[in-house]
């Protein structure tokens, strides 16, 4: 079943009857089965669930309900809390934990008639770039299962890029949507802040989180987000608009582009001249489409990398603070007092990752240290976010290299902290500053697949899918499928 690898082609083969929704599922949890063991990409399969929501997609389709998204098969990050079903976050200390309500995101999708397969893996409470750091064991990269899927979205990666489902959504802190899709060689989006609701998605830092689907191309992913993005008022940051090229690119795909583009290439991101070599095939396509390629600068990006650590471990020592093993959650046995209850309930429950980044944001928001530290990354954010402002002013969009290097091997960079936040270095600039990007396939390395990153201003993720999907229509590195001859 080639329809498969595509949610607009399972659409309309499902359109036309080629194939039930029932079928379609039942197709996708014999993929999943027979591959799950070795990538380890799933946490939960709700093959049960799955299938009877199938059945009433059937039925709904067959009383003439014409939704394209009715019956589409996908998966969700295990980070989306989804009533009466396991929502882990991919930690010890929430491996118990049943949630109560859905999230927004969750509750979007559903109505909208789309089936959720499963919950995917991934770093703990979306810590870390490499899916090594889940309670559930790491996630293999389908590529070449001794390497790393990204991370922290690494199990939705890893689903999509095997064919195991054609969409999964993901969430973005620092680069967690577009690094692993990067290092997997699929389409990744990180929304503009707020554009999706963040409403029952397990926090992390809370003014950086954003969920986004994540596709083999731009036209999935226009799919997907138009299902997920809206106004939520139970989320004070949601923003309050609802654009119409939304609900069109549903019935009618990405709007072609009308006019060439003038695309800024950030001085600061090309120092390093494998990233550079990366992605120049797609800088010469996007060259010939018509698109004026300049140079600007970005001069505060150095910085990123401390100012993100800083702010975002400030904001998960706040977060986390409420798993004490009191109300939910894991609990220590044979608690000898309260304090004792909290010491090693959080011990027990806690990863290295997490325990590192919770003792460093306490640190820093700690009385004598907040000015020194916290504050002053706070206005260092600010500069960075001016820094986009400015560029934007001369182009439309900004291309960049995703990721520094290819999918590396399990354990290379589990013991040098600096290396592995130093994967981060393209996509946390544009995380501080809430702005939309998207990673798209653009060739490989050694073998392995590499991602580039196009970067819009605010609300710009039309542009920044028309852009992509003109360039998948020139290209078919998104075509490529592991097990394919680079």
């Amino acid at each position: 079943m080639n329809e498969l690898s595509s949610l607009r082609k399972m659409s309309a083969g499902l359109a036309k009857g080629d194939f039930s929704s029932v079928e379609l599922t039942q197709a996708h949890l014999d993929r999943i089965q027979q591959a799950n063991t070795k990538l380890n990409c799933f946490i939960t399969i709700n093959a049960e669930s799955a299938l009877a929501a199938a059945a009433q997609a059937d039925e709904q389709r067959a009383q003439g309900n014409k939704n394209p998204t009715l019956g589409l098969p996908f998966a969700h990050k295990d980070i989306f809390c989804t009533k009466g079903i396991l929502t882990t976050a991919g930690s010890k200390m929430l491996s118990n934990f049943i949630a109560p309500y859905d999230a927004t995101v969750v509750s979007n999708m559903t109505a909208a008639g789309m089936i959720s397969l499963g919950k995917t893996n991934m770093d703990e409470f979306a810590m870390g770039s490499s899916n090594e750091n889940s309670f559930f064991g790491p996630v293999s990269n389908p590529w070449d299962h001794e390497r790393v899927p990204g991370g922290s979205s690494g199990g939705s990666a890893a689903a999509v890029a095997a064919g195991l489902v054609a969409g999964a959504t993901g969430t973005d802190t620092g680069g967690s949507i577009r690094q692993p899709a990067a290092l997997c060689g699929i389409t990744g989006l990180k929304p503009t802040y707020g554009r999706v609701s963040r409403y029952g998605m397990i926090a992390f830092a809370s003014s950086l989180d954003q969920a986004g689907p994540m596709t083999h191309d731009a036209e999935d992913a226009a799919l997907m987000l138009s299902v997920m993005a809206g106004f939520d008022p139970k989320d004070s940051t949601s923003a309050e608009r609802r654009d119409a090229w939304l609900d069109a690119a549903v019935a009618n795909g990405i709007a072609a582009l009308d006019r060439p583009l003038t695309i800024g290439l950030p001085r600061e991101y090309f120092s390093d001249n494998s990233s550079l070599t990366s992605i120049d095939t797609a800088r010469t396509v996007l060259q010939k489409l018509g698109h004026n390629l300049v140079e600007v600068s970005l001069p505060h990006t150095q910085a990123a990398i401390p100012v993100y650590y800083v702010l975002a471990s400030a904001e998960a020592s706040t977060n986390l603070s409420r798993y004490d093993g009191v109300r939910f959650g894991h609990r220590c046995d044979d608690p000898q007092s309260l304090q004792d209850l909290y010491e090693r309930s959080r011990e027990e429950g806690f990863g290295a990752e997490v325990k590192r980044r919770i003792l460093t944001g306490t640190y820093t928001l700690s009385v004598g240290y907040f000015d020194a530290y916290y504050l002053k990354a706070q206005k260092i954010r600010r500069l960075i976010s001016e820094d986009f402002q400015q560029a934007f002013t001369n182009v439309d969009v900004l291309l960049a290299p995703t990721s520094p290097t290819p999918a590396f091997k399990k354990n290379q960079l589990t013991d040098d902290h600096v290396a592995m936040y130093q994967q981060d270095l393209y996509t946390v600039p544009t995380s501080l500053a809430g702005l939309p990007a998207i990673s798209l396939p653009c060739g490989f390395c050694d073998g392995l697949p590499m991602g580039m990153q196009l970067i819009a201003p605010a609300f710009g993720e039309e542009l920044l899918l028309q852009l992509a999907a003109q360039y998948q229509g020139q290209t078919d590195w998104h075509l490529r499928r592991p097990g394919d001859s680079a």
